[in-house]
């Protein structure tokens, strides 16, 4: 694959993870500051790399339509930004910065900030076993996997 066509594809995978990303959570009027901070750390930046390696995995692998992989790649992005939020907090490594902007728990508090990053994760799968266009089964090993590379034998440990 030549460099512009990495390139080109990486862009259009990432704008359609940012796409997809600003829809969640938006307009709740119920909690609005949690769904306020949980989009805050959602929508911080970054490069989006998991997602993106999501859904050129799911292209490679002959899903027909790369898009139908979008919810389980923005569920990646949602366990990986409430990692970050807990990290961030002063009883783990007490950051005050995440990617030049004040941390989730230096804008809304350590409470909030904790329940911002217990939150996502259960959206994470709620994502996945909601997807449009997969079957059950597939959901399910979605879900599956990732509880299984984000949970103590995984992500939690180290």
């Amino acid at each position: 694959m030549s460099e512009q066509v990495f390139q080109t594809r990486y862009e259009t995978y990432r704008t359609a993870v940012e796409s997809y990303l600003e829809t969640l959570f938006a307009g709740r009027p119920d909690w609005r500051d949690l769904y306020e901070s949980m989009r805050y750390s959602l929508l911080a930046g970054g490069k989006r790399i998991r997602p993106v390696l999501t859904l050129e995995f799911a292209r490679l692998a002959g899903l027909a339509d790369w898009k139908t992989a979008l919810p389980m790649a923005c569920a990646l992005e949602l366990v990986h930004t409430y990692s970050l939020i807990h990290d961030d907090l002063p009883c783990m490594d007490n950051d005050d910065l995440r990617r030049g902007k004040p941390t989730n728990h230096k804008v809304y508090g350590e409470t909030l900030a904790v329940l911002a990053g217990d939150a996502l994760q259960p959206e994470a799968y709620r994502l996945i076993l909601t997807a449009p266009g997969l079957d059950e089964s597939r959901r399910a090993a979605c879900g599956r996997i990732l509880a299984e590379v984000s949970g103590a034998d995984g992500m939690v440990a180290g």
